[in-house]
């Protein structure tokens, strides 16, 4: 069967520490439906960092052959996601005099490009600036400035930065597989675009992506983004303490976790028990389920107290009205929405993808976040590049971004 171009396809591929997921997104009408889907296990990152560019390749082979099969088309570039410890995001204003008394593109352009005139080292890259509002002539909160009248016309932003070299290696490995980048995006921005609500964001809410090698947070308030922040935590120190304290291998371990795991000792029965294989040839014992958790509980504890200090540490803990939204793998785990709500404080609920059409049963889990997030994130973003015809600031940077790294690399 000769598989066909579509234009209006977005594939978002999250290049995580766990696995590798491809998705194929067609923008229709009225929304997004995603027709193809593709996942494998990764082997080539740790804490959410390229280590081993080779199984990285591989894997991404692998899924995107299984999308093109799924959806039935030829794929030629994609959305990627960037996480790790390496991330920092910080809050920048910048501020000009209008030129005409009237807000051109050309003055936007201009305060964002003043808000983001900080010093960031040579090792160091941009990956996003996302203005958080405009201010005309002290009047705030201003989401859309153009055409607005006035004198004077500041830009709050918030930056987020990443160590080049870990952006050039997933750069470096989707380019390997003979496709290309479109936009490098910050995994916990895709995940919300898939798992928050427009009120959520607007009534002020933190998101918390607890992924294999990495925790991820993002805080929303009034609609913007207020901070972001990357933990180098996350499910697979659960797997490696199991597999330690219950001497057992690790894939078991993973098993273990995914089938019995639970974080609050409280919600498990003292009878209750596992089967666990042993190392070495040795039979499987019986032990009990509390042993597990009592692993589990407290591992989970130390990463959402982690996550909350970050909160705290942010100024913004009375502002998120909404709560806490969990997702990403970990937050499969029973037990952690009401664990997290004890450490927090706040209300807190798991985030699964919403908004789509399409295979929606199929991603319908909390490991399919930031890979549909990067299909709703591209879909935004081709519009924006559709319908302005501008260099947009942020698009038009990732593409001379790319280009200029691979004139330096290649």
């Amino acid at each position: 069967m000769a598989m066909g171009r579509r234009e209006n396809l977005i594939i978002g591929v999250d290049i995580g520490t766990t696995k590798i997921c491809a998705i194929v997104g067609e923008v229709g009408e009225d929304g997004v439906d995603i027709v193809g889907i593709g996942t494998h296990p990764s082997k080539g990152l740790r804490k959410g960092v390229v280590v081993n560019i080779e199984s990285t390749v591989d894997s991404i082979k692998r899924v995107i052959e299984e999308a093109e099969l799924m959806a039935g088309c030829e794929i030629s570039s994609v959305y990627t996601g960037i996480a790790g410890g390496h991330i920092k995001g910080f809050n920048s204003q910048g501020v000009i005099a209008i030129k005409e008394r009237e807000v051109k593109e050309s003055d936007i352009r201009r305060v964002v490009d003043a808000a983001r005139a900080v010093a960031i080292p040579m090792d160091r890259e941009v990956i996003h600036i996302l203005p958080q509002e405009f201010i005309i002539d002290n009047q705030d909160g201003i989401k859309e400035p153009l055409g607005m009248s006035g004198i004077r016309l500041e830009a709050k932003v918030h930056i987020v930065t990443g160590a080049v070299t870990s952006a050039q290696n997933i750069i470096k490995c989707v380019h390997r597989t003979g496709l290309h980048v479109s936009d490098i995006v910050l995994q916990s921005l895709a995940s919300a675009e898939a798992v928050l609500s427009q009120d959520e964001k607007e009534l002020g809410v933190a998101l918390v992506d607890i992924g294999g090698g990495t925790t991820d947070i993002a805080i929303f308030i009034d609609g913007g983004i207020k901070q972001t922040s990357v933990l180098s935590l996350g499910g697979n120190h659960l797997t490696g303490d199991i597999a330690v304290g219950l001497r057992t291998p690790a894939a078991e371990a993973e098993k273990i976790k995914k089938k019995y795991g639970c974080a609050m000792h409280s919600m498990v029965q003292r009878d209750e028990t596992i089967e666990v294989p042993s190392v070495g040839g040795r039979k499987p014992r019986l032990l009990p389920r509390q042993m597990l958790t009592g692993i589990i509980e407290p591992r989970v504890e130390e990463i959402l107290t982690l996550v909350s200090e970050e909160i705290n540490a942010s100024g913004y803990r009375d502002l998120i009205a909404s709560g806490v939204v969990v997702t990403g793998g970990t937050a499969i785990l029973e037990g952690l929405p009401e664990l997290a709500e004890e450490i927090f404080d706040l209300p807190v609920r798991r985030g699964s993808p919403t908004g789509i059409g399409g295979l929606v049963d199929v991603v319908n889990s909390p490991i399919y976040a930031t890979g549909v997030g990067l299909v709703l994130y591209g879909s935004k973003s081709q519009a924006v590049n559709k319908f302005r015809l501008r260099d947009n600031h942020i698009f038009g940077k990732v593409r001379s971004r790319m280009r200029e790294w691979f004139v330096e690399f290649f």
